[in-house]
């Protein structure tokens, strides 16, 4: 038996999530058993706990669309017991079994072996969040975006998203603006590597067009007018990577940015990238991203804190990353 916390809808058709106990052979298919150590907790996730978007697509559900652990059995040759993994995506925590458990039987080609060096819980502090913070950061860069092309936005700065693109692009050489709700947390940001922190309130509302050009690209987590405004905002050849809908998932905007100023809008998929995206983007990770960094970006929580947390989550109430310790 071993613990996880399990989604199940009530007649009234509400989400309901509950620590408990399962067997093994409850665990749904999959070519690899692995004990997990470390999830997280994303935006997705919140959403999914708390029922408030229908990301859960098969029921009953473990949530969670990370997990780093060691594997315990498998049937696949490239991984054997005892070696460290970890996973990101592919429908884990919405139509297979996730990460907040402390045991997920996957498909092998989910995986990938955890980057040398690296820990599990710093696997899980970095997450869906951090990777998909390098793969718009990669997406910039294959761009030909440089730190001498001019600032560079990110908004949902206070995210897990955001926070790690700041860091990311501020080691990399890039000035950073960050735009938040949330000004109180500049000290945060700016220790972050925020050169300049904006209200997002200044973006949020519908804009013109087209509008001065204040950035050479942009990090967007948000969506909405929000990436509008953003697009409307790019110096001539500006990028925006987009990567989320925390705002919303319209794009109420126009070709105008696009044909008269040679924007390019980058869409950036986490949950599907091919594997060898993925193995450059930890590679990376492990290479360029400071631990002291997620030690101040990140709070770590039990299985039994993280339905309150997701709540918080969705409320923007949370700084930065949140790792769950499944283990305790």
């Amino acid at each position: 038996m071993f613990k996880a916390l399990l989604l199940t809808k009530s007649d009234d058709g509400k989400t309901q999530a509950a620590l408990t106990s399962l067997d093994d052979a409850q665990l749904p298919p999959g070519e690899v058993l692995v004990q997990v150590s470390h999830s997280t907790l994303n935006y997705k996730d919140g959403l999914a706990i708390t029922g408030k978007a229908p990301v859960v697509r098969t029921w009953p559900m473990v949530p969670g669309i990370d997990l780093a652990g060691t594997v315990i059995e498998s049937s696949d040759a490239r991984y054997r017991a005892g070696d460290a993994v970890l996973l990101n995506g592919w429908g884990v925590g919405e139509t297979h079994w996730g990460g907040l458990a402390q045991k997920a039987r996957v498909k092998a080609d989910w995986l990938l072996p955890l980057p040398t060096g690296m820990t599990a819980e710093r696997a899980m502090a970095i997450g869906t969040a951090g990777y998909t913070a390098m793969l718009c950061v990669m997406a910039l860069q294959a761009q030909g975006v440089t730190p001498d092309r001019g600032p560079v936005l990110v908004t949902g700065a206070n995210g897990g998203v955001g926070s790690i693109a700041i860091a990311l692009l501020s080691r990399a050489g890039f000035t950073v603006h960050a735009s938040t709700g949330r000004l109180d947390e500049e000290a945060h940001l700016k220790s972050l590597g925020a050169a300049e922190v904006i209200d997002r309130a200044t973006l949020s509302a519908p804009g013109k067009p087209l509008q001065k050009e204040r950035w050479a690209a942009a990090v967007d987590s948000v969506g909405s007018h929000t990436l509008a405004n953003v697009c409307a905002s790019l110096h001539y050849g500006g990028v925006a990577a987009a990567c989320g809908l925390a705002q919303g998932m319209e794009l109420p905007t126009t070709v105008a940015p696009f044909i008269l100023r040679g924007v390019t809008l980058a869409g950036v998929d986490s949950v599907m990238a091919p594997y060898a995206r993925r193995a450059e983007a930890w590679t990376r990770l492990a290479a360029e991203l400071p631990a002291e960094v997620l030690a101040a970006n990140t709070a770590t929580i039990t299985l039994e804190d993280a339905p309150a947390v997701a709540a918080r989550l969705l409320a923007g109430q949370v700084r930065g990353r949140v790792v769950v310790d499944v283990g305790v």
